[in-house]
């Protein structure tokens, strides 16, 4: 079921205890999907119906428990969590909240802590949570789980450089895709095809824009206007290997760059060296935003985007954010996105992003670095 064997998970689940016991808690209650997978190893597209709730429970101590509907238990039982709990879902009465209270009274007698920071969410009606925090002590996890997904294995690390590899030969190969008259849904379509070719899982992530010296907006669907000569074509993918995900960009020019895209891409790609060069352990996030403001802006704050880059790892966009206010502390461990965006005319944009990892003290690329000149086509 997992790429990982039981020692990762055992691991996972004895740094978490660790920090547990630190805090007081009596067991961590996770109902989201990389959670429940960063504990069981669980990994399965079934999680887009959002018809049936899961739930995994790791108690001060022992192995996690798993407390999920009837249909995930065989591939449930195909990894290493032994002790699977489970209810015939969907049920209209008791979609296993009795169970889930039940199996939390026996296992965890004190503070029950879930996520409740940012980048966390609920994963369960709110009428059946009311009920769990009725009957247990719930309490804030105080970033418990986000400082253990900050921290990536080195087999969490090959998982993303293997998507990030993947990535790169699928961006080597956009000249093969578009040019002059291909309009932007069709690149779209024809790139996601590309980087299943290469090997990818799926491709839950695939954003751009193009337009004559960049794009007004980095998150729209694309549209059926044909590129044309002078176009900046922009193809940011987060495709997903093993249940990792990669998430960087390439911008391409259709035609010779005019002299300010050109310039502004150079700047970019500047900007994205000053970070990398002081990425490491007891630097922070908010070094890293101010390195590249200081290219980018000369110091001004950065812009309407908000941030310059985050975590990356079992989803697309994990903590820190490279934001001035985000000091948290960089380590060896952390997966960044390193994303400066510039203004080049009017409202238009140019946004450059790679994928880094800290290790043995220092910062080194995932992706393959893009270059100061943009690749032209055509």
């Amino acid at each position: 079921m997992s790429v990982f064997d039981r020692s990762e998970f055992v691991d996972r689940t004895q740094r978490a205890q660790a920090a547990m016991a630190v805090q007081g808690f009596a067991g961590l209650l996770l109902t989201t999907e990389p959670e429940v997978r960063y504990f069981t190893g669980f990994l399965t597209r079934f999680w887009e119906s959002p018809t049936r709730p899961w739930f995994v429970i790791v108690p001060a101590s022992g192995d996690p428990v798993a407390v999920i509907p009837a249909i995930g238990a065989p591939l449930m039982a195909r990894g290493w969590i032994s002790d699977i709990r489970t209810w015939r879902a969907p049920d209209l009465t008791d979609d296993g909240v009795s169970l889930l209270i039940e199996t939390l009274q026996e296992l965890c007698p004190g503070p029950i802590a879930v996520p409740m920071g940012h980048e966390t969410h609920m994963r369960m009606p709110l009428a059946n949570f009311a009920s769990v925090q009725a009957a247990c002590q719930v309490v804030p996890d105080a970033g418990l789980m986000r400082g253990l997904r900050m921290i990536k294995s080195d087999s969490e690390i090959a998982m993303i450089r293997e998507a990030c590899t993947i990535a790169n030969r699928a961006f080597d190969r956009v000249p093969e895709i578009t040019g002059v008259g291909s309009s932007l849904a069709e690149v779209f379509r024809k790139f996601q095809i590309l980087c299943l070719e290469e090997g990818a899982d799926w491709v839950p992530y695939l954003a751009g824009g193009a337009g004559a010296d960049g794009y007004d907006d980095v998150i729209s669907p694309a549209t059926d206007a044909p590129l044309q000569t002078g176009d900046v074509l922009m193809l940011d993918t987060g495709l997903v290997r093993q249940g990792y995900f990669c998430d960087f960009d390439r911008n391409f020019s259709i035609g010779p760059p005019s002299p300010r895209a050109a310039a502004a891409h150079a700047r970019l790609i500047d900007a994205t060296e000053a970070a990398l060069d002081i990425a490491r352990p007891g630097a922070t996030a908010a070094d890293l935003f101010h390195a590249m403001d200081k290219v980018l802006t000369g110091g001004a704050g950065g812009s309407d985007a908000g941030r310059y880059g985050h975590g990356l790892g079992m989803q697309l966009t994990e903590w820190p954010s490279l934001i001035p206010d985000d000091h948290t502390v960089l380590e060896n461990g952390m997966v960044l996105t390193l994303e400066p965006g510039i203004a080049t005319a009017g409202d238009r944009m140019i946004v450059h992003e790679e994928n880094i990892v800290i290790a043995n003290g220092s910062a080194t690329f995932l992706s393959r670095p893009a270059n100061r000149d943009m690749v032209v086509i055509g």
